[in-house]
């Protein structure tokens, strides 16, 4: 006889499901969440395949497989999505301003209200990696180490300075075509790879470079890009783009930096990155409606609403998880995959069943500090809603958002 408390859980899953996919506002685009969701999960997805953190007697330091098998650089292709994530953060924000604007809310309350979900979990990684930092130089860890995990810690935060710099300019940019800052990083590149321009130039490639996936989508709001052919051209173009500027223009072909290397494709953006994520984006058009009817399953649905309530809290722990799990597993040795230098298919495969440890202990990190983004009190969100039950009191009728 089957054990009927699986089969209860799964009820209450299903019915859990079911209340979520109800309470989900009936105008809701569900196509944009999922592309939010699978643009935040893929750069935690890549982060855990490609840090490595390798135990060198008492000293940890920072590897990548991509080092010593650059062969492996197409899973860059896949899990380096921040392309896509840009691209809905610009037609998010754009629409959302207009909607502000028709409500007659100012642009300072519209702001205030983007950026403090995005910054209110900040101050939970940075209180307890100041304390760690403290901790393990006072208990003698080594000064390299202690960088190397504090900077990996760390480095989300340079895309949520450039996200909220983005966003606060989001009135000057509904406009912008996406051709004039792809123009920009052309011709800076050109500068530094053709005519031995500094180094340093490059780095006004960090605004103008994510700034052409946010102004695609300001012109997606703008119903610019409905047409299926856009997509189309997005993805072929940008797809050829990127090839010939890695088979004949010398840029590296991982997508995200690697040790080492005398180039990095993200730090700062070249132009191959973003012709790259020209054509994530055209890929991302392209499954719109695929991905509005696969919403439409509310066990679907409530996964990505769910990393959608908590996407900041993912992204900012993620590299947390990590670390605490090669921390936790160094008394017992060099474990393959965690402590071990990223040099051969054993190590892969090592990585790969590590994948579900680092989860749980994200998961452990999202039940600790997701209050840091939702906040203590009653806040406003368009993902889901509940209603109130009513009371004997006559209350103005409404919805309450989560």
């Amino acid at each position: 006889m089957a054990d009927p408390a699986p089969v209860l859980s799964r009820r209450a899953l299903r019915r859990a499901a079911a209340r979520l996919d109800a309470a989900t506002p009936e105008g809701r685009d569900r196509a944009v969440d999922a592309l939010r969701a699978f643009a935040i999960l893929g750069v935690v997805l890549g982060h855990w395949l490609v840090t490595a953190l390798v135990a060198d007697g008492p000293d940890l330091h920072a590897a990548s497989p991509l080092q010593d098998m650059p062969w492996l650089a197409p899973v860059s292709w896949t899990f380096q999505t921040l392309a896509v994530f840009f691209l809905v953060g610009g037609h998010v924000a754009t629409r959302g301003y207009a909607s502000a604007r028709a409500r007659g809310d100012s642009y300072g309350r519209w702001l205030t209200a983007r950026l403090s979900r995005l910054f209110r979990p900040v101050v939970a990684v940075l209180g307890l990696w100041a304390v760690t930092a403290v901790l393990l130089l006072l208990t003698g860890a080594e000064f390299v180490t202690v960088h190397t995990l504090v900077k990996l810690a760390l480095s989300p935060m340079w895309f949520l300075l450039v996200f909220a710099a983005l966003t606060a300019a989001t009135p000057l940019l509904t406009r912008l075509h996406p051709l004039w800052p792809l123009v920009v990083v052309l011709h800076v590149d050109l500068l530094r790879f053709g005519f031995g321009a500094p180094s340093w130039l490059g780095w006004v490639n960090l605004a103008a470079g994510w700034l052409v996936p946010y102004t695609l989508g300001a012109a997606w709001t703008r119903g610019e890009l409905d047409r299926r052919h856009a997509g189309r051209i997005l993805l072929v173009g940008g797809a050829a783009a990127t090839a010939a500027l890695v088979a004949w223009a010398g840029y590296p072909a991982s997508m995200v930096g690697v040790p080492g290397a005398p180039v990095s494709n993200l730090n700062p953006p070249t132009l191959a990155a973003v012709t790259f994520g020209l054509a994530q984006c055209g890929l991302a058009l392209l499954l719109r409606e695929r991905l509005r009817r696969a919403m439409r399953r509310p066990a679907a649905w409530a996964a990505v609403a769910l990393v959608n309530l908590s996407a900041m809290t993912i992204f900012l722990w993620h590299q947390t998880a990590l670390m605490a799990t090669t921390a936790l597993g160094l008394p017992a040795g060099r474990l393959p995959g965690l402590h071990t230098r990223p040099d051969g298919l054993d190590w892969v495969a090592a990585r790969l069943a590590w994948l579900p440890v680092f989860a749980l202990v994200l998961a452990g990190c999202w039940a600790t500090f997701r209050t840091c983004e939702r906040g203590t009190g009653r806040r406003r969100s368009t993902v889901v809603r509940t209603h109130r039950p009513q009371s004997r009191r006559p209350r103005t009728p409404g919805v309450r958002h989560v």
